[in-house]
């Protein structure tokens, strides 16, 4: 099982008031699957895949990924699992706006034990074209590719997705989920998405239904749909 989560427990304490935010999480995602946890604004699922990245950490239970207990890590062993084994992808882009689409997938790619070709990339992202160009010179659905591009070119072992579609227009948001299908099918990357959108469901190997800090329906798909039909 390459992610395995049971028991995981986060609350945060502000003065005297303890806000629980995860009760006891389980779950479980096989190597190469497309994962979709789904859930709404305050269900505890931004949390859950903060911990799981490696920006958290959880209060008890066990996080394992790729064989490491990731609750178990210090400051600087969580650093270099973020490095060497995590992409991230947000709703809102986070590109560095003065350098090039080229840099900014290089900076990542320089920190990386084992980067892929960011040429090869690029052109898996289909923005081979764009390289020379700055952030403010895309469009929403280009800045989320380069963004993806991004994520991938050190070569992690899952690619954690924060609403990858949320500040997307429908054709775009399609043509994203489609960039994630191929990356997942062309590098083999597991990847978990996290979502209100409950048609994305369709895609994904396992759905996770989170409310109110727990999971409330886990569901297997044996049959994802690809994503170009994909409709709400």
């Amino acid at each position: 099982m390459f992610i395995d989560i049971s028991n995981l427990k986060k609350s945060y304490k502000s003065g005297a008031v303890v806000t629980e935010v995860l009760k006891g999480i389980g779950m479980k995602l096989e190597k190469g699957e497309i994962g979709v946890i789904l859930g709404p604004s305050g269900s505890g699922k931004s949390t859950l895949m903060n911990i799981i990245g490696g920006i958290d950490r959880g209060d008890s239970g066990r996080v394992i990924v790729n064989r490491i207990e990731v609750n178990n890590l210090n400051d600087d062993a969580l650093t270099d699992y973020r490095r060497e084994h995590i992409g991230f992808v947000f709703q809102f882009y986070n590109l560095i706006p003065n350098l090039t689409v080229g840099e900014n997938i290089e900076v990542v790619s320089n920190i990386s034990k084992s980067p892929l070709n960011m040429d090869e990339v690029l052109a898996a992202v289909g923005m081979q074209d764009k390289k020379h160009r700055f952030p403010r010179e895309l469009s929403g659905g280009e800045q989320q590719r380069v963004a993806i591009a991004r994520a991938i070119v050190k070569n992690p072992k899952l690619l954690l997705c924060d609403e990858p579609t949320g500040a997307l227009d429908f054709q775009t948001s399609r043509s994203i989920l489609q960039l994630l299908e191929q990356v997942n099918k062309k590098y083999g990357t597991t990847i978990l998405m996290i979502t209100h959108n409950a048609a994305i469901a369709a895609m994904a190997n396992r759905v996770f239904k989170v409310r109110s800090g727990e999971v409330v329906e886990e569901s297997v798909n044996q049959s994802p749909s690809p994503a170009e039909g994909i409709e709400w």
